[in-house]
């Protein structure tokens, strides 16, 4: 069987789908993932083959954009305004940026990129004939290729998270499913995009804390992977008597949300006053942040690139902001957390999980040091937080695992 995945140019988005790509191909079954260039080495390390035909506008970019319209329309929540659309520097004043005419003289641009996109990704399956499709939620070509060519297509969830969900802090009716500016559905006698063409979803959501949804669920249980890494031969053997707390940090919210968004010295102020050892991964400038600031207070160890699995089995709690990954890497580690969430499908996930007691939930914009301190105190100290995430890790134990998936995912495509 030919397979054919569609991404979107951000790892988070569809390091979830891997361990299914591994199970197809050992299963013999042929996997090609359509992806935008910037994806091509990511993938590739991730023992997946990448077509890069895809084109996108820059994630971070569309998502400066969102806070900065966010902020025109008095919704920003954080002190101070949201960084530059384009260039990331702070904004000193919303005239510093004409969202009206930036959007008017690049309307051709952004349509254009998405046609070329959708129909690149048309060509190639007709041209390769897939039998199946697999798509994240910000991916359209997905579901048009699968409508194109009259072939199941499936949305594969990365959390607790659907296309039923509404948006935070849109306006009502806005939701996470991606538009289709080029009328690339209607070009290719595919229908209409949305809601309603996402007829499968792959769901690894443990059972207690599913999405609602509108089209037939597949479950599927959550194997975590946080991209390639090595065990650190320090935390090979028990660790002491304080209770860990793992903190970890996404690279992408200061990028998108500003150097206020930047949660760690506040998480690190607050854990000073609590008896417990920490485990500090960050990467690339987040990591610069920390080491330039001076030295780790006691207590305190600065980890970089080791996949957030091999750590949190080990963990008491872990601090994150919100996203998917880190999210249902704790959930698959039974690991009770605290999400400090800036917004978007984040603020969905976190606020979803906290409803059922297996994390905290605090908006980053309001999480002073005091706040995190007693969200952590919670976590440690309330039994209910430890038994309801380990609830939540046997429900995720007892779903179908990729390999079991695969059978299921032939007889639908025949």
């Amino acid at each position: 069987m030919r397979v054919v995945f569609s991404v979107s140019n951000w790892p988070g988005h569809w390091f979830s789908m891997v361990p299914l790509g591994w199970a197809l191909q050992a299963a013999g079954h042929e996997v090609k993932v359509l992806c935008t260039p910037c994806q091509t080495e990511p993938l590739t390390h991730a023992g997946l083959l990448a077509v890069p035909v895809l084109e996108a506008m820059d994630m971070t970019v569309r998502g400066r954009l969102h806070n900065y319209r966010k902020a025109r329309a008095g919704t920003w929540a954080f002190t101070g305004l949201p960084p530059h659309p384009l260039t990331g520097e702070q904004l000193s004043s919303l005239d510093d940026f004409d969202l009206d005419t930036w959007s008017k003289e690049n309307h051709d641009w952004a349509v254009g990129v998405t046609a070329r996109s959708c129909d690149a990704a048309v060509d190639f399956a007709r041209w390769w004939r897939p039998e199946l499709v697999v798509n994240d939620l910000m991916s359209l070509e997905g579901p048009l290729v699968g409508r194109a060519l009259n072939v199941p297509a499936l949305l594969h969830l990365w959390g607790p998270m659907g296309p039923q969900d509404p948006v935070p802090g849109a306006p009502p009716g806005a939701s996470f499913v991606p538009m289709d500016p080029s009328d690339a559905f209607a070009r290719h006698h595919a229908g209409r995009m949305g809601p309603d063409v996402y007829a499968h979803v792959i769901d690894p959501s443990p059972t207690t804390a599913r999405p609602p949804l509108d089209a037939h669920r597949i479950p599927v249980r959550h194997v975590p992977y946080n991209g390639p890494g090595a065990v650190p031969p320090s935390l090979t053997g028990h660790h002491g008597t304080k209770p860990r707390v793992c903190v970890v940090w996404g690279t992408s919210v200061s990028g998108v949300y500003g150097p206020a968004s930047f949660a760690v010295p506040r998480i690190l102020e607050a854990l000073a006053d609590l008896d417990v050892e920490v485990l500090l991964t960050l990467t690339g400038a987040d990591r610069a942040r920390i080491t330039q600031a001076g030295p780790l207070p006691p207590g305190v160890r600065l980890l970089e690139r080791t996949p957030l699995h091999l750590l949190l089995p080990a963990c008491d709690a872990v601090i994150h902001h919100g996203g998917a990954g880190c999210t249902m890497t704790a959930l698959a580690a039974g690991t009770p957390q605290l999400a400090i969430h800036a917004g978007s499908d984040q603020e969905v996930i976190a606020d979803r999980l906290a409803g059922v007691r297996a994390a905290q939930s605090l908006p980053n914009a309001h999480a002073d040091p005091q706040a995190i301190r007693t969200a952590v105190r919670r976590l440690l100290d309330d039994p209910v937080h430890r038994d309801t995430a380990t609830r939540l890790r046997q429900e995720m134990t007892a779903l179908p695992t990729p390999a079991e998936l695969v059978d299921t995912l032939t007889a639908l495509a025949r």
